[in-house]
């Protein structure tokens, strides 16, 4: 598999996955992920190690966004090779309110990839959001 096959191999597994969170497929969310995944994600603690601990994660987080659910990966860059990859973009995220109103934010995401004997899987990802140093506010109305 050449360089451009493998890219596109990772956009493709990354499309999917992006539409399993939209809805809310836990299951299909962890498909993606190596079972010693090690995850720095912006909410709730400092680092996730192994697949079940990422994964009662994301069923946390499916349960907090009641209603209807955006995830929309923007200026995704993919780089690999025969073993391993990283891919990054910029994730506008975000969930209906009990009001019906969409409140969403921009995050920035990082995904380190390895290709085994099941494909390519993330071994590492890390999700975060930029801050006020003086105030520690997050600064979730961002946007590129």
């Amino acid at each position: 598999m050449n360089h451009s096959q493998q890219v596109q191999q990772i956009t493709d597994l990354l499309a999917n996955w992006a539409n399993a969170v939209r809805a809310k497929d836990v299951s299909k969310i962890m498909t993606l992920y190596h079972n010693d995944i090690v995850a720095f994600d912006a909410i709730a603690q400092l680092q996730f190690k192994g697949k079940a601990d990422y994964r009662e994660h994301w069923q946390r987080c499916m349960e907090f966004c009641s209603g209807e659910s955006m995830f929309e990966l923007h200026q995704l860059k993919v780089q690999a090779n025969e073993q391993l990859a990283f891919s990054h973009s910029l994730t506008h995220c975000g969930g209906t309110n009990d009001k019906g109103e969409m409140q969403s934010c921009w995050m920035r995401a990082t995904q380190c990839w390895q290709h085994g004997s099941d494909g390519w899987k993330i071994v590492h990802e890390h999700y975060s959001m930029p801050f006020d140093m003086e105030s520690g506010a997050m600064l979730s109305n961002l946007a590129p």
